[in-house]
């Protein structure tokens, strides 16, 4: 297994690669070109460096037209997000303009996976900062298997999720207040925690935020969702898990 960990995106990145088929030096070049494109994409779609595309558009300085063809496929995923959440994620809603925030860590982290799939990895793990896309499965195991944290103990997971694909987590329990709820602006919650699996990564993010900010309308939300799954921590300590959620173990839940 090659470990890798990035600082980007105001957050870390880490790889965990199995080499298999895949030489260990290629293994690792490829994880250095995932890093060198999740830097790029930082540069675009950062609100905190005023010369992004990312910041220009929001200011009024650059047409989305005129700007990094990334960002046009960012904001179509945006739309998907939106009214697959029924507005509960809503970029064009938050302060200052246009932000996909919500949305661009966990799709840059499916984007890095991306460039080790094509060169050769058979499995592997990309996670940014709790969004985490995966290829393949670790060695002599069927699946990635995904802890989540329990937000209001450290030192717990809440459960063992098995994935084959990617999930997001999302709450306000190690951040402070930090998401908004496009519809009135609130940013205290009585959802905690809420993890999303599915296809694409970016969309899980999203949902996840979603699931949260939407509150007490939260639980209903996740089991409408479609080819998506969620699973919910209240702050009562209530738990929600739509169907197609696959624990790895009951014994931590």
């Amino acid at each position: 297994m090659i470990v890798h960990v990035e600082a980007v995106m105001g957050t870390m990145f880490s790889f965990h690669v199995e080499p298999d088929e895949c030489p260990g030096a290629e293994a690792t070049a490829a994880i250095a070109s995932a890093c060198t494109r999740l830097h790029e994409l930082d540069a675009i779609f950062s609100t905190w460096k005023p010369r992004s595309p990312m910041s220009m558009v929001r200011a009024g300085l650059l047409h989305l037209d005129d700007a990094p063809r990334e960002m046009a496929l960012v904001v179509e995923l945006c739309e998907e997000a939106r009214a697959l959440s029924k507005g509960w994620f809503d970029p064009w809603a938050m302060p200052g303009g246009f932000d996909p925030t919500g949305l661009v860590k966990g799709w840059a982290a499916a984007e890095a996976l991306k460039i080790l799939r094509l060169a050769g990895v058979k499995a592997a793990m990309v996670n940014g900062g709790g969004d985490i896309a995966v290829l393949g499965s670790p060695a002599k195991t069927p699946a990635w298997r995904i802890g989540i944290r329990h937000p209001w103990r450290a030192e717990a997971l809440a459960c063992v999720l098995e994935i084959d694909s990617a999930v997001a987590t999302s709450g306000c329990y190690e951040r402070g207040p930090h998401l908004i709820n496009p519809k009135d602006g609130r940013m205290m919650f009585a959802t905690a925690s809420a993890s999303v699996l599915g296809a694409n990564l970016g969309i899980c993010d999203a949902l996840a935020t979603a699931l949260v900010v939407a509150d007490e309308e939260g639980p209903q939300l996740a089991r409408s969702l479609g080819d998506y799954e969620a699973y919910l921590i209240r702050s009562d300590g209530t738990e929600h898990a739509s169907a197609g959620i696959v624990f790895a173990t009951e014994s931590v839940r």
